[in-house]
Order: C-alpha cells, then sequence, then structure tokens
C-alpha cells in the first residue's frame, strides 16, 4: 500500500501530541497507518529522519518571524524571532525535544542568511551575528524543553508556592512577580536581556 509522505508526518505530529517524544516510534506509526514498518522507510531512512520532517512541519505554520525585512529594527526583530520559535514549539508536545539536533532545513538556512545579513547592516560583524542567532536559538530551546517538562510532571517555578515558608523574603517576593507575569513574559524579559548585551557587543565588533 502506497503513502504519501505528507500524510505520514500529519500523522505522526498526531500520535506524538498523544503519546509524547518517548513513546513515538516507527511501529507505532506504522500501525497508526495500517501499513507495515518498511513502507515508512521509503520515505525516511530511519526515526532522526522522520524527526527532522516533523519539525519543519511544526514550524512551517507557526514560525511567522523567520525572515527580516530590510526595514527592521534588528532589535525589535530578534525579540520577534524568538518569540515566533518558541510559539511553534510549544504548540505541539515534545516540541523542543523534537527540534533539538535538527539540521537545518534548506529554506531555514535562507532565512539564517537574511537574518546575519540585517544584523550586520546594523553594525555586526558576521560571527557576532552568528552567535546572537545560536544564543537565542539555545535560549528558545532550553526554554521550552524546560517549560514542556514542567507541564509533563506538573512542576516547575510557576507552581513552586510549596517550597516557601515565609523565611525566604527576596525568594519569595520575586517568585510572586515572575508569577504574576507567567511564562511569556518572563521569556521575553529574557531575549530582551540577551538583546541589551548584543547591543554593548555591537560596538566591539
Amino acid at each position: 500500500m502506497a503513502i504519501e509522505r505528507k500524510k505520514i508526518v500529519a500523522e505522526a505530529i498526531a500520535l506524538l501530541d498523544e503519546v509524547g517524544y518517548d513513546n513515538l516510534t516507527t511501529r507505532r506509526l506504522a500501525e497508526r497507518l495500517g501499513v507495515k514498518q518498511p513502507a515508512l522507510y521509503w520515505h525516511f531512512k530511519n526515526k532522526r529522519a522522520l524527526l527532522d520532517a516533523i519539525d519543519e512541519s511544526i514550524l512551517a505554520p507557526h514560525h511567522a518571524a523567520a525572515t527580516p525585512r530590510a526595514s527592521d529594527d534588528w532589535r525589535v526583530f530578534l525579540v520577534s524571532y524568538g518569540e515566533s520559535i518558541r510559539r511553534a514549539l510549544l504548540a505541539h508536545r515534545d516540541g523542543g525535544r523534537v527540534h533539538a539536533g535538527a539540521p537545518p532545513s534548506h529554506d531555514q538556512l535562507g532565512q539564517t542568511d537574511a537574518q546575519i545579513t540585517l544584523l550586520c547592516g546594523a553594525g555586526f560583524s558576521p560571527l557576532i551575528a552568528m552567535q546572537a542567532l545560536l544564543t537565542i536559538n539555545a535560549f528558545v530551546l532550553g526554554s521550552v524543553i524546560d517549560q514542556q517538562a514542567d507541564e509533563e510532571h506538573g512542576l516547575g517555578w510557576d507552581k513552586a508556592e510549596a517550597l516557601t515558608d515565609g523565611r525566604l523574603p527576596a525568594f519569595e517576593a520575586s517568585l510572586t512577580a515572575m508569577q504574576e507575569g507567567g511564562r511569556d513574559a518572563a521569556f521575553t524579559a529574557g531575549l530582551e536581556m540577551i538583546v541589551i548585551g548584543l547591543g554593548a557587543m555591537r560596538q566591539k565588533s
């Protein structure tokens, strides 16, 4: 029975949402599709290749701030870029773990070239521009994986009231402020800290 690559990826994402990264196997996917496992290997030589295709499909509809315009302010773009990737990866269960280690696609390389062009035009050296993007991507990925793990196990700083007992006033005040803003605000604040630091790096590049 022939099966289209697009259908395989769509069903793989649905299966990921149901069972999570650790339980997403080609055997389960084949059973879901009603085919034998070897049928999947016509399209994907191994599970990593399947995960890479899942990653591309997760990013495509949600990562809207991937390609900057020449008129974009580099600071605004980098914050929007980071927030956009985060939204995409949070749209599906364990999206962060799927994205970790995924190689860039041809389209993504073109987007990265445009991002570096924007940063170089703003006064960064090519090296600092690339390091800036790698730093933001690492921050996004770590934040997403941490949040999704917390949600999976019901943990995290946003549920940390049980850790306080009135004897840690500085911690408790900070925790209260973090909880009021929520994870979105905390994430954006982190991105803005990176961007502020990059402003100083621009003067040195």
